[in-house]
């Protein structure tokens, strides 16, 4: 039952996606923009870490795109919620799970479909990575979007308005981007930066993807970064099971 129902909103929510061909470019536009103006700069830079500037950036890049696309996904919540979706399809005997569990699923293709535009970009450029770590890349990208995702549509059943929604979300997302080293690697940070980014799971995800297009894939860093990412999905998705519930 419960497959059945996310399955049938899963495609749902991906045929309403496919027929928006503006919201599936205009999500990776900014990371793009990033790696066309922003990676020319950072070659042959010392940046404190293994591997060349594109191997620095993009996974940064990656994660960059999943933390501020998924973390406003609840925006399309809040709209339906108004409209009287939600409610409609709450009346319906359709599992309660699978209400969040078919939009994750369709964030989660979404988000991956444009890491794929990414990193084809980056490979223009002159990235140089192993099919492994960009696979694995990718795995990063939809745990961190679903994980996001969850608690983004958890804050959207509390928060009815957009106006308050934004502002509380970029409250969030901007601390977690800087203190990640999503950009630059926190090697390059003062003693308490680094410190202090360690509380930040994204950045036990940053290196551990980092890790990966250097094509390292048993390091303690690589190990850290999977049990961060799926303890941190699970537990987000829990939550935002429960806040379906609760608002059911």
């Amino acid at each position: 039952m419960l497959m059945h129902d996310t399955a049938l909103l899963f495609g749902r929510y991906a045929r309403q996606t496919l027929r928006s061909k503006f919201q599936m470019l205009f999500g990776a536009l900014m990371p793009l923009l990033y790696l066309l103006f922003f990676g020319p700069l950072l070659t042959d830079m010392p940046l404190g870490a293994r591997g060349d500037s594109w191997q620095v950036l993009v996974p940064g890049l990656l994660l960059q795109l999943s933390l501020f696309g998924a973390s406003f996904s609840g925006f399309a919540l809040i709209m339906e919620n108004n409209w009287g979706v939600v409610e409609r399809l709450r009346a319906t005997p359709v599992s309660r799970s699978a209400l969040l569990l078919g939009r994750l699923l369709r964030d989660a293709a979404l988000f991956v479909a444009q890491s794929v535009l990414l990193v084809l970009a980056a490979l223009v450029m002159g990235l140089r990575a192993p099919l492994a770590g960009i696979l694995l890349g990718f795995a990063f990208v939809a745990l961190l979007t679903c994980a996001l995702a969850s608690l983004s549509y958890a804050l959207a059943l509390r928060i009815d308005t957009p106006q308050s929604f934004g502002p509380t979300v970029n409250a969030l997302t901007m601390p977690s981007m800087l203190l990640s080293g999503l950009m630059l690697p926190m090697a390059l940070a003062p003693g308490w930066l680094d410190v202090l980014s360690h509380f930040t799971p994204f950045r036990y995800l940053v290196d551990a993807v980092r890790d990966a297009y250097v094509g390292t894939y048993t390091s303690s860093t690589m190990v850290y970064g999977v049990l961060v990412a799926v303890g941190f999905a699970a537990l987000a998705v829990a939550v935002g099971t429960r806040a379906y519930r609760n608002a059911s």
